[in-house]
């Protein structure tokens, strides 16, 4: 867990969302604000944060169809909505699309941060340690554990691609899927060839296998 945890704001009320950066902040939060749902949704997929605060009406794309399209990318991070669609079906359909908590407006400034606290609770109690060839990784600081000894660091980047590789060792990812998925502000399939080239070199060329004509899976795991 980072010193302090960040925060994906999503919320394209000018007012409301400067208030909530600065009580957010004050509260020792890292912010990134999104003001529609492409921005939103581009900050999900390409940098992590420990919570998402997401708004519903938003422009370009709705707060839910948002959270799905992270969902369907593998973006697990936990979700608080806040919304002024507050009605019980409302919570009910923002929950069953993905959000791990709901919150109507006008809220309670008190409640709002008891809720983000008990999602960061959760959160990292639960962030995954998958096993990799040669080791396990920790999802959540991106360290590679070596059965043989010692501990090694990969990038943001590098941890994301061997994630999704680690989360379905028996599945064979195309380029295309992996360029989509882990590197969504690229469109040069060669930098996932890149990528993979860095995970060898640190873990050792087994930890990625090579499919001809198809893509990459997960290596042999002892």
């Amino acid at each position: 867990m980072a010193d302090r945890p960040r925060i994906l704001l999503v919320e394209d009320d000018a007012r409301l969302s400067a208030m909530l950066l600065q009580l957010l902040e004050t509260e020792g939060y890292d912010l990134v604000l999104a003001r529609d749902g492409q921005r939103a949704l581009h900050e999900g997929l390409t940098q992590p944060s420990d919570i998402i605060v997401l708004d519903r009406g938003l422009p370009l794309i709705e707060g839910l169809d948002v959270l799905n399209r992270l969902r369907s990318r593998g973006v697990l991070t936990p979700a608080l909505v806040l919304s002024a669609l507050g009605n019980p079906a409302d919570r009910v359909e923002g929950l069953d699309r993905g959000a791990e908590d709901y919150l109507a407006k006008p809220f309670d400034i008190d409640e709002l941060l008891a809720r983000i606290r008990a999602l960061l609770r959760r959160h990292h109690a639960t962030v995954p340690v998958l096993t990799v060839p040669g080791g396990s990784l920790d999802v959540g600081s991106r360290l590679v554990t070596v059965t043989t000894g010692g501990i090694v660091t990969l990038s943001e980047r590098e941890g994301q691609l061997l994630e999704r590789l680690a989360r379905r060792p028996q599945q064979v990812f195309s380029r295309d899927d992996l360029l989509a998925t882990v590197f969504p502000d690229a469109d040069d399939l060669g930098v996932v060839d890149t990528y993979v080239h860095y995970l060898r070199k640190k873990l050792g060329r087994d930890c990625v296998k090579t499919i001809r004509g198809i893509g990459y899976r997960l290596g042999p795991l002892s």
